[in-house]
């Protein structure tokens, strides 16, 4: 079952990485067998989340941008070159890209974190549905 990274272009600021960190709990609380890991649009942030989840044993990693401004550079070539950068360094591991951008309202974490986990290749829970 492939691993997500959530991740967003924010800075680890509280104001940002608070709600980030709650959809990653919510993950988890989804899917517990399955690793989350949080990233801001830093290669060190990344390259750090992409290392802790292959030294972990994981081999398939999709990563979700989150809080993305649809259509913005970020989407169409800061992850993607980052993504490429991570894949190019690890040969051995599948690191996919999923396209699309998620929100940042609070009402919608709990969406938001159950679509991560459908677009990250996963099936919710029987009584989440």
């Amino acid at each position: 079952m492939p691993a997500i990274v959530l991740l967003a272009h924010g800075s680890p600021d509280p104001a940002w990485i608070r709600p980030i960190e709650r959809t990653a709990a919510r993950l988890r609380e989804l899917a517990p067998e399955r690793r989350v890991a949080v990233a801001t649009l830093d290669e060190g942030s990344f390259a750090t989340a992409v290392l802790d989840l292959l030294a972990a044993g994981e081999r398939d990693v999709r990563v979700v941008a989150y809080f993305m401004s649809p259509g913005g550079r970020h989407l169409r070539r800061d992850i993607p070159a980052l993504v490429a950068v991570a894949q190019e360094t690890h040969p051995e591991a599948t690191i996919t890209l999923i396209p699309g951008a998620l929100g940042v309202a609070d009402e919608v974490l709990d969406a938001l974190a159950r679509a991560a986990l459908r677009l990250g290749g996963g099936d919710l829970p029987e009584e989440s549905a």
